[in-house]
Formats: structure tokens, sequence, C-alpha cells
């Protein structure tokens, strides 16, 4: 629920404070009358996005074991190539995100017409809603618990667009730079464990070498799949279990944080690895590249205060 609560918060956030950039200046330009074409593009949005989380949701019904763990697996691994994207593109693009959104406003007015102020709040917010479609659905896979994980996600998307709101009135002061760098880094082992758990699925079904197929190693004594430096690269790394019960508090505790479950594979433990430290790598990397004061995206709704950031700006003034 944690998890959940963090990502849909996170995400919920950021796709609130785009909108709140589109709403502002659509206000600066006394253009108040063309809001209502901006929320049919939001609610659009919206409605893609839990029209995919419903047709993954109750179409999985319909398939056999091995396609839903194939599709899981491949949904999980598109789920984290977006989700690394979105993190990357925010330390880059959002140094420039409210020209760019204002931009986009201006050429709308000018040029589009109805359709096109309805293109842009459906495109805004279509990419965060997918997003966080597809990461919570895999994670709710993941953890096998629903309705405390679903729970989570609302909540924490309900916070932000509170959050988002008291942002954009001035009534809230919030460093989003800060905060961005830290549910980012989060993001970062959140989508290790999901790139894992997809692994995971994969080789349930079959499509990659594991301890579900052929390619298992098997332990001579026990007659077993192996376990350990022996079981390298298609049986498992580890086995804990007795430890620590897949079912058990604790163990959600673990795989929502870390991504670690008592059970992995060589090719998980593998892929994890790999992905926290070349992902985790460049998110540090650029955190600390420079960053021009003057073009920063993110500025809280008090201009004077220079460490907040917000893209409500100069909108909520």
């Amino acid at each position: 629920m944690l998890a959940t609560f963090l990502i849909g918060l996170r995400e919920g956030l950021e796709a609130a404070l785009v909108v709140g950039i589109l709403v502002a200046y659509l206000g600066r330009l006394g253009r108040r009358d063309v809001l209502p074409r901006l929320w049919v593009g939001v609610g659009l949005a919206v409605a893609l996005a839990l029209g995919i989380g419903a047709v993954l949701t109750f179409g999985a019904y319909e398939l056999t074991f091995v396609a839903q763990e194939l599709i899981g697996g491949l949904l999980s691994l598109l789920a984290v190539a977006m989700v690394t994207w979105m993190i990357f593109w925010m330390q880059k693009a959002g140094r420039t995100m409210k020209a760019t959104l204002e931009g986009g406003i201006d050429r709308a007015l000018t040029q589009g017409g109805l359709w096109a102020l309805v293109a842009i709040g459906f495109v805004s917010v279509a990419r965060e809603g997918i997003e966080t479609t597809l990461l919570l659905w895999s994670m709710v896979q993941s953890f096998g618990d629903a309705p405390s994980a679903l729970l989570g996600a609302l909540l924490g998307l309900a916070t932000a667009v509170v959050i988002g709101a008291l942002i954009a009135r001035g009534a809230v002061r919030l460093d989003l730079r800060r905060f961005f760098a830290w549910t980012g880094g989060f993001l970062v082992i959140v989508a290790g464990g999901v790139l894992a758990y997809a692994f995971m699925d994969l080789q349930e079904a079959g499509a990659l070498p594991g301890p579900f197929t052929a390619a298992a190693p098997i332990d001579a004594v026990t007659g077993a799949v192996a376990v350990g430096w022996q079981a390298f690269p298609f049986g498992w790394a580890f086995d804990v279990t007795s430890a620590i019960a897949p079912d058990s508090a604790w163990a959600a505790i673990l795989q929502a944080t870390v991504g670690f479950m008592p059970r992995m594979t060589w090719l998980q433990v593998t892929a994890w690895a790999v992905y926290i430290a070349v992902v985790g790598f460049l998110f540090v990397r650029g955190l600390r590249s420079p960053r021009p004061s003057a073009s920063a995206p993110l500025a809280s709704s008090n201009a004077a205060d220079a460490s907040v950031s917000s893209p409500t700006q100069q909108g909520a003034a």
C-alpha cells in the first residue's frame, strides 16, 4: 500500500502540475472560456488510463496461465521502459517544460481551434496515466494483494490532486525539485523490482530459460532445481522461504521497497543488479549536473523562495 501510494502521489502530482501550468496560463491570457476544452482532453486521458487498467485486469481472466504470464511479463517490461524514460525525461525536458506547454497553448489558440486544446489536455495527462496504470498493474500482479495496493494508489492520486491545487493557489509551498529527486530515486528501485518480476513471469511462461524449463540445473543430491552458484545461470540464485514466508508482511515490504523476493532466479538477480547499477548511476549523475536557475520549470507560488520549484509560479501569481 505504501509503495503504490508513493507512486500514485509522484505520478499524480506530476500530472497535476502540468495541468496547473496550462490552466494558469489560460487564466493569464484571459481565455478561461476555453478551459472546458482542456478539461475534455484531461477527462479523455483519465478515461483511457482507466480503460487500459480494466482491460488488463478483466481480460486476463480469459487467458491461459502461460498466456497470462507472458503478457504480464511483457507489459511489466513496457512499464519499466516507460518509467525509466519518464525519469530521465523529467531531468532533461523538465527545465523547459513550462515554456513548452505555454507555447503549445499559444499555437492551439492561434492555429488549432477546438480539437487542438482538447489534444493538449489529452496528451499532457495520457502519458502519465498510461505509465501509472502499467506500473501499478504490474505491482498489483507481483504483490497478489489488489485491494490494499489499489487503495494506496487511489490515496496517492487523491493526495496529489489536493497538493497540486494548493500549490496552484499559492496556499502551500513544496520543494518540488527535491521531491521529484527523492521519488525519482524511489521509482528507479521500484522499476528494478518490477523488472525482476517481469523476468520471473517470462521464465514461468517458458519464454526465458529458468527453473521451470528443461534448462534448469538439477541438484544431484535432492533431485530438485539447484540453488546457489551451482545453479548459475538458469536456476535459483537463493531460496530463503524457510526464513521469510513469501506471503508474509515482511516479504511484501521488501518486495515493495527494494524488489527483493524470498526466492529469486539468477536471471532475476542479474537483471535487477544491472538495472539498479546502470540506471541508478545515470540518475545520480543527472541530479549532479548543473542546472541554470533561470530556466527551472518548477517554481514555488512564492517567487521569493528560490529554493522551491513549481511549474505554476507565474500562473499562480
